[in-house]
């Protein structure tokens, strides 16, 4: 009886937000099934179970670039996720999801995204927050972890001015 040996990987990244309040940024994650309006190199996503941000709900991602090739170059098929909110805490904050199907290469994939308002340095600033993300995921064919930690905080890094243009733009 053969068990998987390796443990899993669990990572966290995180963005600065100057300007943006926390409630500002947590009102984009809580509108679970438009993700792709602000995340870079998600051309889509939308909900295909349940009403958007109750838990429960289901999103159907497609066609980003990351997968269990390492690069994300597989011709073949488009890539896809369904994701299903399994936890919300408004007054915290924080939400998190589980990949419950996709053809990437994700097996066991979970992950909480907390909005720390002023950031995590313990104050209370007027203004700004901070994005974590954070994911527990098996280990990935074809990848390292700090290759995944870093694509994730690439991305997450431009979520962020994204969200600052938009709020902030003249």
């Amino acid at each position: 009886m053969e068990q998987n040996s390796q443990p899993k990987w669990d990572a966290k990244v995180s963005a600065r937000l100057t300007r943006a309040s926390a409630d500002q940024v947590w009102a984009v994650y809580t509108d679970f099934f438009n993700f792709h309006k602000w995340f870079p190199g998600l051309p889509s996503c939308h909900g295909i179970h349940g009403t958007n941000g109750e838990l429960g709900c289901i999103r159907l991602c497609s066609g980003f670039s990351i997968s269990s090739d390492g690069g994300g170059h597989d011709r073949g098929s488009e890539k896809w996720a369904k994701e299903r909110l399994i936890a919300i805490d408004h007054i915290g904050r924080s939400l998190s999801y589980q990949m419950v199907d996709s053809n990437i290469g994700f097996n066991s994939y979970v992950a909480t995204v907390k909005i720390v308002p002023g950031g995590d340095d313990g104050h209370d600033h007027q203004d700004g927050c901070v994005i974590e993300w954070s994911f527990t995921v098996d280990p990935v064919e074809g990848w390292q972890l700090d290759d995944m930690k870093k694509k994730y905080e690439v991305g997450l890094q431009g979520l962020a001015k994204r969200i600052e243009d938009a709020i902030f733009e003249v």
